[in-house]
């Protein structure tokens, strides 16, 4: 860590030639700081093009507490390696963190042993660790060659970056672009990748002519032939460092001859590599010796310069060329060297030196020592092997998911054991599925597949196949390699069989329409020749389902019952796993068990965010936001999908757009809910995701209800009405009845109602049975009608579903209306119109009010002034501040920092018109209080 150095403002703004755009856009962002304003910004652009001149002005800025990494090719594959580099000189601060917190960055750093840290709550805790840091002043984040972060590290900084805004904390990135040329981009070892998308960007293109000019003409003091001059300024195209290194390798006097077919990294290397040629073989070694150790521990260069037996005298030499100093820290002329330096080398050269670097390397460093012995080998080696297999094992510990998979890769590669190739051949596919890197899964897979597996480990493959196979396609057929793999595990593993049987049956279900016809009987009836005992939730749950399959939901309704039991009532997650709380949901919907569905979900919720589990997060988010739109709490759901979308885009996981159309078309939001409804339909189709499509039509269905447009609205759920899928038994036939009665079609809805009613009875609920009653009420005709409707409204009283209850009661002052008791309607839909409005029901409010209108009456709307508008995440924290919890209590619950969500309070007392956090807790707060 530096402080700001003390030079006057003017002096440390001073631009570089022709960089007066770029030079005010950092210095926007350092002054932004200073007025604790944060924000972030990635510099990119090819290499030479000067993204490291504008860092280094920079670092020079007053008033700032300065942390600084750097990426490198080699570290990109040791987890959190750039992040602690950056985060050193501030750990002191570690202990004023939460416990959660603390402990994930002692995992992450390999301080302490434990489980893997979430990788948002390291982010998290980074942070609320600079927020701390910036306590006494401002600071700024400076990471160079940012495309050599390790994913682990770049992942916790976009956290941060993204979460700045109301701290005193700036990020400085420099990010290249990617190159054609393999040479300038690959140092061998680490991955290129734009580890910083989403993230502002300043781009660097080259100087302009006149601009370059001068800068050339201030590198060669001698006279210079104009001809050679432009030539050289022509070839560089603007590219700073080609203008100062060209030259050096030029004949001035007679013009020059670089490859043409070059870029103008190409050309600048090419320069880089004319200079390397030209040293002692010792000095050589030496500038090879510094690519290969990314570090830039100056001690460990000399030790391994000793080990290579070099001349006393090679690293001044080296020094001397001007590409290399040697001090506290060895630092090369341009990260571009590095690359020149260690791709000009041989293969046998590359090895000497890593071994040489793996000697001298201290066992306190085993990571690193093993990796170096990895890249020293020539052949098979199964001592490599192993040491890599160790330092997976490591990595994954401290949460590094793409390190322990590259590791296990290059341990494959490495084993000379077939059988024992195989096994880690197919560790390390597993592995690379966990990130995403499906293709180099599918080749390692390959490789196991190749060796003697046993049967086991062969079932293993099969599965891990299938999976990719459904994460790639989603369609029938992957559906079917799922299936197919828990038949081969059946027989070897019962218990790990049943595991893929429920992923498969899910997998069925998200399929839905595009499945097969037989699908989900076939997975159901392979799956219940299976059954471990004592049987887990797991096993509960995937019983009930494939009886209500096999045998209908009546029979099905006692096993799904002691399945969300199980959940409900277990132990959390030392009864199962966090990720199956979202399967059990659906049968509690299906049971019409809303006070299950919302235990459930907010359990759900609940361990989600404890753990820190941020992937994770948009379905739990969206299903407790289901269990809001049932219990008419619109503003608390919307509040939960508006954080459901932000941390998708985080996550780089898919929107949750069936929950967004769902509240949209709730409240009665018809362009939004069209809108949201066509882009989900042409999403589903086009993945074959049956099940959001038939969600989809269920909220199209809620929303031209409530518009009064029957006819539309019995077309858009009759297809769904007709597959009666698993999930939605509670949701489409209640809508269809409605439709197809007020469209005229009672003969369409009399099958649906004589479902209905079988499974309603089995489940026995209020809400069950409210909507039994309510749907045989609109197909009654008589006296008899009135008594279904009254006890239907009984029942969803009793219940949570106070849309339903509203709704049960706006069909029941419309039956009043048409059988002529005009005074009774009068009052029964003044009241529901009320209570439609304070929900925020507003196409079914309209419905009332044109009811109330042909009795002759006018709805009239309650009292009341016009409420503060809160963003949507202004509403969250206002209601968790409400319930007592205390800015760090909701910035963990959120993933923000105590600091940003004081800010956002700051803005909920203004607008609401309040100075406290009690005033808050008096306040109600309401749909109509948070903006849409």
């Amino acid at each position: 860590m530096t402080r700001g150095s003390s030079r006057s403002s003017s002096e440390c703004r001073r631009p570089l030639l022709g960089r007066q755009r770029e030079s005010d856009a950092v210095r926007r962002l350092l002054d932004a700081a200073r007025s604790r304003r944060g924000g972030a910004l990635v510099v990119r652009g090819e290499p030479g093009i000067g993204k490291t001149a504008l860092i280094d002005q920079a670092l020079t800025a007053h008033g700032l507490t300065v942390l600084r990494a750097v990426g490198a090719a080699f570290e990109s594959e040791l987890t959190f390696a750039a992040l602690h580099q950056l985060c050193r000189p501030v750990l002191r601060r570690q202990d004023r963190l939460p416990t959660p917190q603390r402990r994930a960055l002692d995992a992450a750093f390999g301080r302490t042993p434990g489980s893997a840290p979430d990788r948002f709550h390291v982010g998290l805790a980074v942070l609320n660790l600079l927020s701390e840091a910036a306590s006494e002043q401002p600071v700024l984040c400076v990471v160079d060659d940012a495309h050599w972060l390790d994913r682990a590290s770049a992942q916790a900084l976009v956290f941060v970056a993204r979460r700045v805004r109301d701290e005193p904390v700036a990020l400085l990135f420099a990010e290249r672009e990617e190159s054609d040329e393999g040479d300038e981009s690959d140092e061998g070892g680490g991955s290129f990748h734009r580890s910083l998308e989403g993230l502002p960007e300043l781009p660097l293109r080259g100087l302009g002519d006149d601009d370059a000019r001068r800068l050339l003409d201030a590198q060669i003091r001698a006279p210079l032939d104009r001809a050679v001059r432009d030539r050289i300024i022509a070839e560089a195209r603007g590219n700073p460092l080609a203008l100062l290194e060209l030259p050096q390798t030029v004949d001035l006097a007679g013009g020059f001859a670089l490859p043409t077919s070059l870029s103008v990294p190409g050309k600048v290397a090419a320069s880089y590599r004319t200079r390397i040629a030209a040293l002692p073989s010792g000095a050589r070694d030496v500038l090879l010796l510094a690519a290969a150790e990314p570090t830039g521990n100056a001690a460990l260069l000399h030790a391994a310069a000793l080990q290579l037996g070099l001349p006393g005298d090679a690293v001044t030499r080296a020094e001397d060329s001007g590409l290399v100093t040697v001090g506290g820290w060895v630092r090369f002329r341009h990260p571009l060297v590095r690359s020149v330096v260690y791709q000009s080398a041989t293969p046998d050269e590359r090895r000497t030196v890593h071994r040489a670097l793996a000697v001298a390397t201290a066992v306190t460093e085993p990571d690193r020592r093993a990796w170096h012995f990895s890249q020293a080998a020539h052949q098979p080696d199964e001592d490599a092997a192993a040491a890599l297999e160790q330092v997976a094992d490591r990595a994954r510990a401290r949460g590094g998911a793409a390190a322990a998979a590259a590791f296990l890769e290059r341990a494959a590669y490495l084993t000379p054991d077939p059988a024992r190739r195989a096994v880690r051949a197919l560790d390390s596919a597993y592995a690379k599925r966990d990130i995403g890197a499906a293709d180099c899964a599918l080749s390692l897979l390959a490789m196991a597949q190749d060796g003697p597996l046993d049967d086991v480990r062969r079932a293993d493959a099969a599965t891990l196949h299938a999976r990719i196979s459904f994460d790639r396609s989603r369609d029938d057929a992957s559906v079917s390699e799922l299936l197919a793999a828990a038949r081969l595990m059946a027989p070897l593993d019962t218990r790990a069989a049943r595991e893929t049987f429920l992923e498969a049956f899910g997998a069925a279900v998200f399929v839905g329409r595009f499945a097969a016809t037989d699908r989900m009987r076939d997975i159901a009836v392979s799956a219940r020749t299976t059954g471990p005992t004592p049987p887990r939730p797991l096993d509960r749950l995937l019983d009930g389902l494939t009886t209500q399959v096999t045998h209908g939901y009546v029979a099905a309704v006692p096993e799904l019952r002691r399945a969300v039991d199980a959940y409900r009532h277990g132990a959390g997650r030392d009864a199962y796993d966090v990720g199956q709380l979202w399967a059990a949901c659906g049968p509690t919907m299906d049971l019409w068990d809303d006070a299950a569905w919302r235990a459930l979900a907010t359990r759900q919720l609940e361990l989600v965010r404890g753990a820190g589990m941020l992937a994770e997060l948009p379905v739990a988010l969206s299903f407790r936001a289901l269990a809001h739109v049932h219990a008419g709490e619109f503003a608390d759901a919307a509040a939960l999908v508006a954080e459901a979308h932000a941390i998708a885009a985080e996550a780089g996981t898919p929107d949750m757009l069936h929950v967004d159309v769902t509240v949209a078309a709730w409240r009665g939001d018809e362009k939004r809910t069209l809108e949201l409804a066509d882009v989900a339909t042409r999403d589903a189709r086009a993945r074959g995701e049956g099940r959001l499509l038939s969600a989809t039509e269920y909220a199209r269905t809620v929303l031209l209800n409530g518009l009064g447009r029957y006819d539309a609205a019995l077309t858009t759920c009759r297809t769904a009405a007709e597959l009666d899928e698993i999930s939605f038994h509670a949701w489409i036939p209640l809508e269809f009845i409605e439709a197809a009665t007020h469209a005229g079609r009672p003969e369409l809805a009399e099958p649906v109602l004589e479902r209905l009613s079988e499974r309603t009875a089995a489940a026995g609920s209020d809400w069950a049975l409210g909507t039994e009653l309510r749907s045989r009420a609109l197909l009654t005709r008589g006296p008899a009608t009135e008594k279904l409707y009254r006890e239907a409204i009984e029942c969803f009283a009793r219940s949570e579903g106070a849309p339903h209850l509203a709704r049960a009661r706006l069909l029941y002052g419309e039956w009043l209306r048409r059988e002529g008791r005009q005074t009774d309607a009068r009052a029964e839909l003044q009241s529901v119109y009320e209570q439609l409005t304070a929900l925020g029901m507003a196409a079914y409010a309209r419905r009332a009010a044109r009811e109330l209108a042909a009795t002759g009456a006018r709805a009239r709307k309650r009292p009341g002034g016009a409420p503060g508008r809160l963003t949507p995440q202004e509403f969250q924290i206002a209601r968790l501040v409400a319930t007592g919890a205390t800015s760090k209590e909701v910035g963990i619950q959120l993933f923000l920092s105590p600091r940003t969500i004081d800010a956002h309070l700051r803005n909920v007392f203004r607008k609401l018109g309040i100075t406290s956090r009690r005033q808050l807790r008096g306040l109600e707060l309401t749909h109509d209080r948070m903006s849409d």
